[in-house]
């Protein structure tokens, strides 16, 4: 009797993976729940779509929307070449969602030079209240990054990260 039950189990486990579930009710008043369809005479079946085993991964691992909420991070870049194309593709690398400003637009300059100490070096990288790092060094944003509890690299299947592209300036 106990390895009937242990096959029935596993056939079962086997078929719930991904498979349709049956639930109908015999002649006799008990309740049938199976990988298969009832007999032919059972009038009243339920079907259920079993789907497989999922996780939503699409807003990032725990630890980066747990650093996200923490430490958002705001790049203030303009078009300046090579630099801010590196420092872009280092956040695009690690995963690393942020938001990108412009420091030269009117709306973003008086922010821009209370961060920087009234300085104009971009790339200028904000990690929430952790830091506020000068220009582009990957192993200093790096190690913001780590302390703040970002990602070493950006997840395989995640949606493509970025920011917001800076504002064009207004003459």
């Amino acid at each position: 009797m106990k390895t009937f039950a242990l096959l029935l189990l596993l056939a079962f486990a086997t078929a719930a993976t991904g498979a349709e579930m049956y639930r109908w009710v015999d002649d006799k008043g008990v309740v049938n729940y199976t990988p298969f369809p009832p007999p032919a005479n059972i009038k009243k079946v339920e079907t259920k779509k079993l789907g497989g085993n999922t996780v939503q991964t699409s807003d990032g691992s725990y630890s980066l929307q747990q650093a996200t909420k923490n430490f958002p991070v705001t790049l203030y870049a303009t078009d300046c070449g090579e630099l801010c194309n590196s420092a872009r593709a280092h956040l695009k690398k690690r995963g690393i969602p942020y938001n990108e400003k412009n420091p030269t637009s009117a709306n973003e300059a008086d922010e821009f030079k209370k961060l920087s100490g009234g300085g104009m070096e971009i790339p200028l990288l904000v990690v929430g209240t952790l830091k506020t790092i000068k220009g582009y060094l990957a192993s200093d944003w790096d190690a913001t990054f780590d302390q703040a509890g970002y990602p070493s690299t950006a997840m395989p299947g995640a949606k493509p990260v970025g920011g917001t592209p800076p504002a064009p300036e207004k003459k």
